[in-house]
Parts: C-alpha cells; sequence; structure tokens
C-alpha cells in the first residue's frame, strides 16, 4: 500500500489551507472552537446523499423551530417529517427523531462523546459517529465520507475500484489523522474534495497536497476514484388517485411509518410493483369506489417519472370527483393548503402533474 511521506506535514499543509480558505457553513464554530454537538449532528445527518446547498436553508429553519435537541425531542414526529419534506430518504428523519428522544430522555439532552458510544444511538453509523466525535470533542477520529474517499484514492494512486477499496481508503486516511486539531482536520479534507479535488476537472494546481499526490504525478487523478459499473436500475409501477370533493379539496392520506416514504404524507396510489397496472384492476386499490364517484376514475395523459436509490418509478395519476359527502379514509386539504403537509418530492410531482393535466 503506498504510504505517504510526511504524514505530519501533509495535515499542517492541509489545516493552513483550511485557516485560510474554509467554507463558511451555519454548523460551524468560529475557528479555535469546538462546534455544538447538536449542530453537529443535524447537519451531518441531513448531509447523508445531499448536497450542502440543499441542506442549509433546511438546517437554518430546523434551528428556528427547533433549537435545542430537547426541543426537537418533544416535537411530534410528523412535524419533524413535514419540515423534512423535500431533502429525501425519509428513514433519516425518523431516525433524527428517535435519536433525539434517546439523548434528550437518558442523556440529559448530552450527546456521548466517544465512538463506540455515539454508534448505539439510533441513525448514526461509523461515519456519523466519527464526524462528531472529531469536529464536536476533538477526538482523532478517522472520518471518511464520499470526497475523503476520492482525495485518498488520489492521493495515493489507488486504482482498485470501489467498493471493495473502501477499507484500504480509511487505512490511508487513519495514517494521515492527527492527534491534535482533528475535527478540523476532517473538515479541510472534505472542503479539498468539494471545492478542489473534484470529481470532474480537479483543480490540481492550488492543491496543498499537488506534490504529494501520486495520481497526479501519473497522470490519473481525474479516472479516481475508479467504481465498478452499477446495474441499470429495474422501473416499478403503479396509479395514485387524484380524488376531488365537491368543494375543491383534494385526499391525501399518511403512508405506513416504515418503508420509502414511510410515515409521510400522500396523494393515494396502489402498491408499486414490476408489471404497469391497468386501470380496472387499480381501482380495486383507489380510496373509492366508482360507484361512489360521479363518473368513475379516468386516468390522465402522461405519467410521473421519479426516480429512488435502486429503482425507477412510473406513476400514472387517475382522476375523479366525489359527490356531496365523500366517506373516505384520509384527509380532505383545500388545495391552496397542501404545502402545510409536507409532501415528499415524488407527491408534489403527482400534484403538479394532475392540475396541469388533469382537467
Amino acid at each position: 500500500m503506498w504510504t505517504p511521506a510526511a504524514p505530519d506535514a501533509l495535515a499542517a499543509a492541509l489545516l493552513a489551507w483550511y485557516d485560510r480558505d474554509r467554507r463558511l457553513l451555519p454548523w460551524r464554530a468560529e475557528p479555535g472552537q469546538l462546534a455544538d454537538p447538536y449542530r453537529v449532528w443535524l447537519s451531518e445527518v441531513m448531509l447523508q446523499q445531499t448536497t450542502v446547498a440543499a441542506v442549509q436553508p433546511y438546517f437554518t429553519a430546523f434551528l428556528k423551530r427547533w433549537p435545542t435537541i430537547t426541543a426537537l425531542a418533544a416535537a411530534p414526529v410528523e412535524q419533524v417529517m413535514e419540515a423534512w419534506a423535500g431533502l429525501g430518504y425519509y428513514a433519516r428523519a425518523r431516525n433524527l427523531h428517535q435519536c433525539a428522544k434517546t439523548v434528550a430522555q437518558w442523556r440529559q439532552g448530552r450527546f456521548p462523546d466517544e465512538e463506540s458510544a455515539l454508534r448505539q444511538l439510533p441513525g448514526i453509523g461509523d461515519y456519523t459517529a466519527a464526524a462528531i466525535a472529531a469536529i464536536a470533542f476533538g477526538r482523532p477520529a478517522v472520518v471518511v465520507d464520499g470526497n475523503v474517499e476520492r482525495v485518498m484514492a488520489r492521493l495515493g494512486a489507488i486504482t482498485e475500484p470501489l467498493p471493495k477499496v473502501k477499507p484500504r481508503l480509511k487505512a490511508l486516511a487513519a495514517q494521515l489523522t492527527p492527534e491534535t486539531r482533528p475535527g478540523d482536520y476532517a473538515q479541510a479534507v472534505m472542503d479539498l474534495g468539494a471545492t478542489i479535488c473534484t470529481p470532474r476537472n480537479p483543480a490540481c494546481g492550488i492543491c496543498p497536497w499537488r506534490d504529494a499526490c501520486a495520481g497526479r504525478a501519473k497522470g490519473i487523478e481525474a479516472s479516481l476514484p475508479a467504481r465498478l459499473e452499477k446495474p441499470e436500475r429495474p422501473t416499478r409501477f403503479g396509479i395514485a388517485f387524484w380524488l376531488l370533493a365537491k368543494d375543491g379539496s383534494v385526499l391525501l392520506r399518511r403512508r405506513p411509518p416504515t418503508g420509502l416514504l414511510g410515515g409521510m404524507m400522500e396523494i393515494p396510489s396502489t402498491p408499486w410493483r414490476t408489471e404497469p397496472w391497468n386501470l380496472d384492476e387499480a381501482a380495486a386499490e383507489a380510496p373509492l369506489a366508482p360507484a361512489q364517484l360521479r363518473d368513475g376514475w379516468r386516468l390522465a395523459p402522461g405519467a410521473v417519472r421519479h426516480t429512488f436509490t435502486h429503482f425507477h418509478l412510473d406513476l400514472g395519476v387517475a382522476v375523479a370527483r366525489t359527490g356531496a359527502s365523500p366517506q373516505a379514509r384520509g384527509l380532505w386539504c383545500p388545495l391552496d393548503r397542501l404545502d402545510e403537509h409536507g409532501l415528499p418530492t415524488l407527491m408534489r410531482k403527482v400534484v403538479r402533474h394532475a392540475l396541469a393535466k388533469a382537467y
């Protein structure tokens, strides 16, 4: 395995660069100060599989609404899920709320400062535990996210593909992690990957590690890290039911607490499966039978396409109107108040499609 020359010097060079060019982010502490564990934890959970630009307004809104972990723990989980709407990966929001309750109830609002104890909390894995330990508590934890993996692969010219190479990349990251200022160092490597050692067109000429980078010396930095070709995502199919009452309100319901979009409000839909639905068989899954409707269900032109991590979803939209006294399981919501229910991105697409195509 490639071994860095003078790892202490590399860490010092990176920290000097970070002191000059660090990103200004709302969850970061002032230079020389340890960060608030609550802010670090909240930001790290939000940043999983999401960009910094997308997270910042959510982070600010969460802090304004729930300024402490005890305040977040006391909130109804439905409010937390609705505030999370649009960030995706909704299991993170459920785990976030459960973690807040655990820390508030069993630890008097204080996070543990060791990785092993942090990993016992709901929704906190190896990476998040290391990030909190390093950034909030100054522990020399090895923090490795996608940015750090890319930096390490290029620094060591490691050509073995992800994900198999992850242990080697973490081992290299561990060699470089300093005992002093480990939190700043962790954030510095992530900043390096986000702003200079970027996936495409890395700015090697201004990189503080350019002279030590084996990938740059070999001219292969842009091709690293190598990745195995991903299998093509399959497509699943469903039909959503856009049901309007006589007063113009639309029917919503809450999804089961587990699974994709668990606990979120939705436009009612069929299960999602590998074969397309026809409208006749889908009607058995509808919130109201055709006999309870004015004119029965009909399909709006086109479909909604949405991509999850492991599959694409094609969702047709069936539309109907009810009589004067609709009896259906769910919540009738005026169209101008849909934003109050924190609909996930998929359901916002359904709403837009229905409003544009249904009538």
